[in-house]
């Protein structure tokens, strides 16, 4: 197969031979740039091991808490407008970690890093709220209690999201690291 075919298919090893993406596999044109030109760098592949799993809980997070969001808010939303919107902001945020984590490359991974540490902080705030003022909430939201209605998964899937992330960090251009002798 000619290089460059094996290149747009996304998914050739350093020997031009296809199969499989590994972790750390080079992605081919579209993958780096919107420009359609490769970078040179190799893209994060993170659903590999623990993150096939934190994508397929995503996936589920996500399909129940825009079905969720969607009936409440056709439905509902007078009752409690601030919880159904709570809960759309959730479905919105577990639909991009979900896309961010299929994506894979190193921009993508921060963006779920960060995503992953905004839903974090949504979680403790809206469940610290809802313990302290439970009034405030006439309806339960997804992050309502810590997730308590979800098992406890809001609470527990963006911290093992930030922890995977931060494992499969892309492997550091050389020279970029302090110390490194190229400070030129």
């Amino acid at each position: 197969m000619p290089e460059s075919a094996a290149e747009t298919a996304g998914t050739a090893d350093t020997t031009g031979a296809t199969g499989p993406a590994s972790p750390r596999t080079p992605a081919g044109p579209a993958a780096d740039g919107a420009d359609g030109k490769a970078s040179g760098t190799a893209r994060t592949r993170l659903v590999a091991g623990p993150g096939l799993l934190l994508v397929w809980l995503y996936s589920v997070m996500s399909v129940g808490a825009v079905s969720r969001s969607a009936y409440e808010i056709a439905v509902r939303f007078d009752t409690a407008p601030l919880a159904h919107s709570l809960s759309a902001v959730a479905a919105v945020v577990y639909a991009f970690i979900t896309y961010t984590l299929v994506r894979g490359g190193e921009t993508a991974r921060r963006a779920a890093l960060v995503c992953c540490a905004a839903e974090l902080a949504g979680v403790l705030i809206v469940g610290t709220w809802t313990v302290l003022e439970p009034s405030a909430f006439p309806d339960s939201t997804v992050w309502s209690e810590y997730g308590m209605g979800y098992l406890f998964i809001p609470v527990l899937l963006p911290v093992t999201g930030m922890l995977w992330l931060r494992r499969s960090r892309g492997p550091e251009p050389a020279g970029s690291r302090p110390g490194s002798g190229s400070d030129a």
